[in-house]
């Protein structure tokens, strides 16, 4: 989801769901554990009782944080809960914004929990506006909420109608979970921009962001959420509908390549295997003599070993992360970028003193990240840094939920290789291409937008946007 104020940037969440299951906000609270790393700086469940009462508990901070005492689960009965952990940017961190939104309505209250963002959440809020609506928050994820409202004279309509509705008035990256007393409605965008995975557990079902928080409460994954599908969950059981015929695979590349954990499974192809086989197809494009290969933990281990296996070369755990730090590519501003590498990051000296190394990393965004490694590798000893990327120069904002908004940020977007090079100063630089996505992955389709500039949707004036006075 995006703030739609103009100094907001883009975000990466995760959403959790449960239906029919006993206690089931405790049940969230541990798949929201599983999906942290999409998002720590708030999160919130909302469950439904046997009186047929939405209840929320949501606050600013980590999962363990919010719901630290066994109280807030007392507060959130019944077998029906859905929950959601945020990322939030400059200028956007607000308990407001922070998610599931509940909303109470004389023809039924629901809640809202929502992994994505809109790109045209400004003309869909000012059209809601002249005809009345009042906003809680800055986030576009309400506006779905506004879209599917019942009027007076539609109130014995079948909600399903109102959503479908309202779903093909939005345009973007979205994963939406909507709870109202009785029932449970999965949507995700006709794009497939984004992952969403259906569970089974005893005579329940379970709905995720990634298969890796099924496999935490121990549920059997059961499928994918198909592009364009609204799966609606209640005492019938399961019933799909498709809100458009016009229905793609272009799952964001970024969720293979940095976002996701490496134990999850996206449309059939698992995290681990498709990073592993991204190594090993790095180094069958950019071979180089070396003596070591060393990845930048955690998300570039995988291409790390793939890239060890191929070229011959011992993998070694030449940098080690301290666990207790959150991941810097998704902090909120970039002072906090920069102290997180310091704190984050450690060379082991003993392994690469006196090593060429091929330091393997998943991305490079601002550049950041990528110099204070280099720098430490040597400080430490490396007579040579070979730095392999396991993706594509990323060279164009993202719009649709990831942390990449202007091109001002974007170190490669206007740098050539060399140049990009000095700049993080290694030996040398070899960036994966964008074909060896497709292979690894066995995909056809990818949102590589990102690396491309090739956009799957209208984007509404936002390049434009992207470029003014490098704000978006």
């Amino acid at each position: 989801m995006i703030h739609t104020q103009k100094s907001g940037l883009h975000e990466e969440c995760g959403v959790f769901g449960v239906y029919g299951i006993p206690d089931a906000a405790s049940l969230v609270y541990y798949g929201l554990h599983a999906l942290q790393h999409r998002g720590q700086e708030g999160c919130g469940i909302v469950a439904c009782g046997d009186d047929q009462v939405l209840r929320r508990v949501k606050g600013e901070g980590l999962v363990h944080e919010i719901f630290s005492d066994e109280e807030k689960f007392a507060g959130l009965p019944g077998s029906m809960a859905i929950g959601h952990v945020r990322y939030s940017t400059t200028g956007g961190g607000s308990i407001e914004n922070v998610q599931p939104f509940l909303f109470h309505h004389n023809t039924g209250d629901f809640a809202l929990a929502h992994n994505g963002n809109l790109v045209n959440s400004e003309q869909l809020r000012h059209y809601l506006e002249d005809h009345g609506s009042l906003f809680q928050s800055s986030s576009d994820s309400e506006i779905l909420a506004h879209l599917i409202r019942k009027d007076n004279k539609e109130r014995h309509r079948p909600r399903i109608l109102a959503i479908k509705e309202a779903l093909n008035m939005i345009e973007g990256a979205f994963a939406f979970l909507i709870m109202t007393k009785n029932r449970l409605y999965v949507c995700r965008d006709k794009h497939g921009l984004r992952p969403l995975s259906l569970g089974r557990l005893g005579e329940g079902y379970v709905v995720s962001s990634e298969t890796c928080a099924l496999d935490a409460v121990g549920a059997t994954f059961v499928r994918d959420i198909e592009p364009g599908e609204i799966v609606t969950i209640d005492h019938h059981g399961l019933r799909s509908n498709f809100y458009s015929d016009f229905r793609h695979h272009f799952m964001c590349a970024m969720e293979y390549i940095y976002f996701s954990r490496p134990d999850s499974d996206i449309e059939g192809t698992n995290v681990h295997s498709f990073r592993k086989l991204t190594g090993r197809l790095l180094y069958e494009e950019s071979p180089v003599e070396a003596d070591i290969v060393v990845g930048v933990p955690d998300s570039s281990l995988s291409a790390a070993m793939g890239y060890a296996e191929a070229s011959g070369l011992p993998y070694e755990m030449g940098l080690i992360k301290n666990k207790y730090i959150a991941r810097t590519f998704i902090q909120p501003s970039q002072a906090l970028r920069e102290k997180g590498v310091r704190m984050k990051l450690s060379a082991v000296k003993s392994i690469v003193r006196g090593q060429r190394i091929v330091l393997i990393d998943d991305s490079v965004v601002r550049g950041t990240t990528s110099r204070r490694i280099v720098r430490m590798l040597r400080e430490a000893g490396a007579t040579e840094v070979h730095l392999r990327i396991a993706s594509p120069p990323i060279k164009s904002p993202c719009f649709y939920g990831v942390d990449m908004s202007t091109y001002d940020e974007l170190l490669c977007a206007h740098k050539g290789l060399d140049e990009v090079r000095e700049i993080l100063g290694v030996d040398s630089l070899a960036f994966l291409s964008q074909e060896a996505l497709y292979k690894a992955g066995k995909r056809s389709e990818l949102c590589l937008a990102c690396f491309t500039g090739d956009y799957p949707t209208y984007l509404y004036q936002r390049i434009e946007e992207a470029n003014k006075d490098g704000k978006f």
